[in-house]
């Protein structure tokens, strides 16, 4: 399944993403500690509303991915901009429902072309803990390259975890 579309959230993503998060807490939730079966629909709201304000300060941009029927299946988008070193996070969820059908790698390489074609980014960087291996596997089919490990990177729920670092480079030409 690669037939998806991204746009960036709108308030009326609300309630798709909320029941999206609350089916996916088992899996998401061991390696994102926003997903939580606590988070509420403010919680949607509000992520929503900070992911507006972003966007408007250029420093990200997070979309909702939808089948082609327009069914939620997650997010994916860039974080953590840095504007002086032309870097960004690149980031991706997929609701347990969707999983394992190439959404999010195909998610990930839309969000990548946009962003190159859209921003003067020469680097997208994909953190994974190292027990994520499913996370792995997208970025390595997003066509991300592996570099290394990074000591206590990222947080997870358990606490620090060592990570995995990907890199998509701005492809020449663009």
């Amino acid at each position: 399944m690669t037939d998806i579309s991204i746009a960036p959230y709108s308030p009326t993503d609300a309630e798709e993403m909320h029941a999206a998060v609350q089916e996916s807490v088992a899996e998401v939730g061991r390696w994102m500690p926003w997903c939580h079966p606590g988070y509420s629909l403010d919680d949607a709201r509000g992520w929503i509303v900070l992911q507006q304000d972003l966007i408007r300060q250029g420093l990200g941009c997070d979309y909702g991915i939808r089948d082609a029927q327009g069914r939620f299946l997650g997010g994916c988008g860039i974080n953590q901009v840095n504007k002086a070193n032309r870097f960004a996070n690149l980031g991706y969820w997929v609701r347990t429902s969707a999983a394992g059908r190439g959404v999010a790698p195909a998610a990930a390489r839309l969000v990548a072309e946009r962003t190159f074609r859209e921003t003067d980014s020469i680097r997208l960087e994909i953190v994974c803990a190292v027990g994520n291996i499913k996370s792995q596997r997208v970025a390595e089919k997003a066509g991300a390259m592996r570099e290394g490990i990074l000591r206590s990177r990222i947080m997870t729920p358990e606490g620090p975890s060592d990570a995995v670092m990907y890199s998509i480079i701005r492809p020449s030409g663009i």
